[in-house]
């Protein structure tokens, strides 16, 4: 069962990315449509990262409840794009759109990656 469950959640969190930015490119900031681009961006840097590392810090037990996992994941998300902001903003690279959105789009992918395959091992 938990191997169905990672392998779901993994599904749900690459889609939410892809979603996520396609609707950052895509949806031009003039658009009516523009809401929802501000409320996946939302959801992508507030929740997202967090939940792949609490569900990496903790596949193994399941005694932490829904709402820690929330909190977590809404605290270590701000942690995480803090973090990424940081990185980029010492590097040559420096801070834009296309630089925070990728940046942070490959953190979600790579820690999702790492749950993925080590919840497949329990």
């Amino acid at each position: 069962m938990q191997k169905i469950k990672g392998r779901y959640q993994f599904i749900a969190i690459m889609a939410f990315t892809a979603l996520t930015l396609l609707t950052a490119y895509a949806i031009p900031s003039d658009s009516f449509l523009v809401v929802f681009r501000y409320i996946f961006g939302f959801v992508f840097v507030s929740f997202i990262p967090g939940y792949c590392l609490v569900y990496l810090l903790f596949s193994k037990n399941e005694k932490i409840d829904i709402i820690e996992k929330i909190v977590l994941s809404v605290a270590l998300s701000f942690s995480i794009t803090g973090l990424v902001g940081l990185f980029l903003g010492l590097s040559p690279i420096g801070i834009n759109f296309t630089s925070v959105t990728i940046s942070l789009a490959a953190v979600v992918l790579f820690l999702s990656l790492l749950a993925f395959f080590i919840s497949r091992e329990h």
